[in-house]
């Protein structure tokens, strides 16, 4: 089963830049974040038109998340992360795909930082830690992946040195994303290339993509249950080059059914 995750950046505007990716690389589930489409303007004809099934949890003109699936039902178990019924943002979802619990993030950015909107995101990341340590609890095949607004080490950010005041990399989101990851939580990209640099996001500024000055930030995060299933991943470098494309490239792991 290949799974993959892409912020699509406005899947109203991105959609022929979608629609070609999915031909061409026939995922059986994909998350989408950052929608940037209210419920009613998801658009699900042509999804299904592709060959996808599709649940979505939409917000107007910001955030939004979904996931897909070309063959496989999916059964929605959750939408929005639990721990605070004022937190009305799109960015959580979750579903059963082929007996694989998908969790479909969109964490906070958090800038600027110091500052409220970082604040958010770090309350977010520790009601996101009690509830994956919930899943982890149940010992089914969960992965938890999307885009995570996290650079996790040095490795992960062409010029690293630059990033430090940054809400990607303080040391207080390291410490958040470490301390998520210390409750057995396995980096599948890092598994499977733990010493190479691969960047999933290219500001659009600066040509960051023709000089592959790129950050890592979207990840799955694997049970143990699908640890041992895993067989390849990468990134689909390709796609962020397109016309009209994302910031974001699309990002994606096979686990054996």
């Amino acid at each position: 089963m290949k799974i993959a995750t892409y912020n699509v950046n406005g899947i109203s505007a991105r959609l022929p830049v979608l629609l070609r990716w999915l031909a061409e690389a026939q995922p059986d589930v994909v998350c989408l974040q950052e929608l940037k489409a209210p419920q009613e303007k998801f658009p699900l004809k042509e999804i299904q038109d592709a060959g996808y099934h599709a649940i979505w949890h939409g917000q107007k003109s910001w955030n939004g998340v979904a996931i897909l699936s070309r063959s496989a039902d999916i059964k929605e178990v959750r939408r929005g992360l639990p721990g605070d019924e004022e937190d009305v943002q799109s960015r959580y979802i979750e579903a059963m795909v082929n007996d694989v619990l998908i969790a479909c993030l969109y964490l906070p950015n958090g800038n600027p930082a110091p500052g409220p909107k970082f604040d958010y995101k770090l309350d977010w990341f520790r009601r996101f830690t009690t509830h994956a340590q919930m899943l982890w609890e149940e010992d089914i095949p969960v992965v938890l992946c999307g885009d995570y607004n996290v650079i996790p080490t040095a490795l992960d950010a062409y010029k690293a040195e630059r990033w430090v005041d940054d809400a990607l990399f303080r040391p207080e989101t390291v410490e958040a994303f470490n301390k998520l990851m210390q409750q057995g939580w396995t980096d599948a990209i890092r598994k499977l290339y733990p010493y190479e640099v691969i960047y999933t996001f290219f500001d659009y500024f600066r040509d960051a993509y023709g000089r592959n000055a790129g950050l890592r930030i979207d990840h799955f995060l694997l049970s143990p249950h699908l640890n041992k299933r895993l067989l390849a991943g990468g990134v689909y470098h390709d796609v962020r080059g397109w016309e009209k494309s994302s910031d974001h490239a699309p990002v994606w792991i096979e686990v054996k059914d």
